[in-house]
């Protein structure tokens, strides 16, 4: 074989071989490098990939997640009871995987525990007794049949801050789930009549003052319940998300009043309907006044179409 054949066999071995390579990368996808360059902005100089922006991600509302670093709500208890109040159970587990024993209390409780149904009914605010082996116990009763969620609100001896853990729990029967209330500045309970004074604003503190009166005339000598003249909880309508809501002072610190008036600071995350529960205690009993609230700008309601016109018996609109 002649030399110029030779160089020419040897070209076209070389072409075919570049030519699978390109076809194979291709199938494989880019290399890193180039994958890395896909995303270079397009202000950065001198072909360099600036540094990611890290954004912090935003905090997960309360009572969503039955395990939050490391601890675990357990319910012991496979669902509630319609009928005669029945034992209710359940342990919060330890990042070893243990019943914590060991609480600090907050708002003079170790635990506190929140049922409610799915639509935002039945709301009951008890505190269950802890025994030795770190089990929970209360007779409970559930007012219908649905699905609850249940809210364990405490902090962990040794942990700089509390948790809200949630878990749902079924009560079995007929379930016949009602609308969320109109939003409303009164509620009414036992005689009593609570105002609702401020507004939810989201992504900041909003200031809310709720009013006390009885047959009328204001309140002026509530009494102390879980260190404060009234403990609030919101709950947002749709996931049922749990919002630490925080009294403006405490009985004897030299400016709070015994009523009428209660102030609280809510930090909701999003705009939409809450329910709000305030438990307060007068006369020896404690009482809950619900409200719902709104956030932001609400959608405006679908508009409802115009009705077609009827035709008259000699077939015009109108009648005429």
């Amino acid at each position: 074989m002649n030399t110029p054949l030779k160089l020419s066999l040897f070209g076209l071995g070389l072409a075919a071989v570049f030519a699978a390579s390109y076809g194979a990368g291709h199938r494989a996808g880019p290399s890193p490098a180039a994958a890395d360059d896909t995303h270079v902005s397009p202000t950065a100089h001198g072909g360099h990939n600036p540094a990611p922006a890290t954004t912090a991600a935003p905090a997960v509302p309360g009572g969503l997640q039955t395990a939050q670093d490391g601890y675990r709500l357990q319910p012991l208890t496979a669902a509630l009871s319609t009928g005669s109040p029945a034992p209710l159970r359940l342990a919060v587990l330890g990042p070893d995987g243990k019943p914590v024993t060991g609480y600090t209390p907050t708002h003079d409780k170790d635990l506190h525990l929140i049922a409610v149904r799915r639509d935002l009914t039945g709301f009951q605010h008890v505190h269950p007794t802890l025994g030795a082996d770190g089990v929970w116990q209360i007779d409970l009763k559930a007012p219908a049949a649905g699905q609850y969620r249940l809210f364990a609100d405490f902090q962990p001896a040794g942990r700089d801050r509390p948790l809200t853990l949630g878990v749902d729990l079924p009560a079995a029967g007929d379930y016949r789930p009602q609308p969320l209330p109109s939003p409303g500045r009164t509620a009414t309970v036992d005689g009593y009549t609570v105002t609702l004074g401020g507004d939810l604003v989201p992504g900041t503190s909003s200031k809310l003052t709720l009013t006390v009166a009885r047959d009328g005339k204001p309140v002026t000598d509530l009494q102390p319940y879980l260190a404060a003249y009234g403990h609030l909880v919101a709950l947002r309508d749709g996931d049922l998300a749990y919002l630490h809501v925080h009294p403006d002072g405490e009985p004897g610190d030299g400016r709070t009043t015994a009523g009428p008036q209660i102030v609280f600071h809510a930090e909701v995350p999003s705009d939409g309907a809450y329910r709000l529960f305030l438990d307060f205690q007068h006369a020896g009993a404690v009482r809950t006044a619900a409200f719902t609230a709104v956030a932001g700008q609400t959608p405006p309601a679908p508009a409802v179409p115009a009705p077609a016109p009827s035709a008259s018996p000699h077939g015009h609109e109108g009648g005429h």
